[in-house]
C-alpha cells in the first residue's frame, strides 16, 4: 500500500510540474518530453522521409506550397507578437515540401516540418484551399500537438504500471482481464478523444492564421465539404477515430468564422 501511495503521489508530481500554457489557446498542456529533445528527432525524421520519397521541386504548386507556407507562418508571427509571445517559436525550423503520392493527406512533424502530398491538391482547389490545410497542419506545430501525444504516451504507460501493481494480488486471469479493459478503455476513453481535440484546436488555430494571411475563412468549410465528398462517406464512427467526423469539422469551423474574421480584422485584414 506504500509503494502504491508513493507511486500515485509520482504521478501527480509529474503532471503538475511538466504543465506548459500554449497561447493560442490558452490551456495548460502536458509538456513530460521538452522541444529541445523532440524537433532534432522530428528532424531527422522528416530528412529520412524526404529522402526516401519523390520530393516535387520547381513546378508551379512546389512553389505555391512553399509561399502560402511562409504566408501562414508569418501569420502566426505577427499574432504571436503581437500577444507578447515573440519569442515563441524558438526553435522551430520551418519547411513545406509537396511529395509526390495519391494519398488525399498533409501532415507536420514538430517543429515546423510540413509534407503535402500531391493528393490532396484536387480537394484543396485553390490557394485559399491549400491556405485552409496548411492552417491546420501549422497549428498542430504551433499548440505543440507532437510533444502533447507524445506525453500521453507516456502518461498512458505509467497508468498501465499503476494499474498492473493495484492488481498485482489477483490471479492470472483477472490480471489479464483488468489489465485489457485498462487498454481499450485508455484508448477509447483517453487517447482517441486526446486526438480528436487537438484537430479541433488545429482547425481553430489554423482558420484564424488564414484569415490573419488573408484567405476567407470560408474556404476551410469548403475544403471539408469536398473532403466529405471525396471520402464517399467511408470512415470509421466518430468515438473510434483519431479525427472528428467531416461533418462535425464542417459545424465547427463554420461557427469559428466571425471569431476567425474578428481576430483578422486586429491585423487590418477583412472580407467581404
Amino acid at each position: 500500500m506504500n509503494f502504491k501511495f508513493k507511486f500515485i503521489a509520482f504521478a501527480i508530481l509529474v503532471l503538475v510540474v511538466s504543465c506548459a500554457k500554449n497561447p493560442f489557446t490558452g490551456k495548460s498542456t502536458m509538456a513530460l518530453v521538452p522541444n529541445s529533445q523532440i524537433f532534432p528527432s522530428a528532424f531527422q525524421q522528416y530528412n529520412q522521409f524526404l529522402s526516401e520519397n519523390k520530393v516535387i521541386k520547381g513546378t508551379a504548386d512546389a512553389k505555391r506550397i512553399e509561399t502560402i507556407g511562409t504566408k501562414i507562418k508569418t501569420a502566426s508571427e505577427r499574432w504571436l507578437t503581437a500577444n507578447g509571445h515573440a519569442d515563441y517559436l524558438e526553435g522551430y525550423a520551418w519547411e513545406y515540401k509537396l511529395v509526390d503520392s495519391k494519398e488525399v493527406n498533409a501532415w507536420c512533424m514538430p517543429g515546423g516540418k510540413i509534407v503535402f502530398y500531391t493528393g490532396i491538391l484536387p480537394i484543396c482547389k485553390d490557394d485559399a484551399g491549400i491556405a485552409a490545410v496548411m492552417g491546420h497542419e501549422v497549428a498542430h506545430a504551433l499548440a505543440n500537438h507532437g510533444q502533447q501525444r507524445m506525453s500521453a504516451g507516456l502518461l498512458q504507460q505509467l497508468g498501465a504500471v499503476g494499474t498492473q501493481v493495484a492488481v498485482g494480488n489477483k490471479d492470472p486471469q483477472t490480471q489479464a482481464l483488468i489489465m485489457q479493459a485498462y487498454g481499450v478503455g485508455s484508448q477509447v476513453g483517453g487517447m482517441l478523444p486526446f486526438s480528436r481535440s487537438h484537430e479541433s484546436e488545429a482547425d481553430m488555430i489554423g482558420l484564424t492564421l488564414m484569415a490573419i494571411a488573408g484567405y476567407d475563412p470560408i474556404n476551410a468549410v469548403k475544403v471539408w465539404e469536398r473532403m466529405a465528398a471525396n471520402s464517399g462517406g467511408q470512415a470509421p464512427p466518430e468515438i473510434l477515430s483519431t479525427h472528428p467526423s467531416n461533418e462535425t469539422r464542417i459545424k465547427e469551423l463554420t461557427a469559428l468564422i466571425p471569431q476567425a474574421k474578428a481576430e483578422a480584422a486586429k491585423f487590418g485584414v477583412t472580407f467581404k
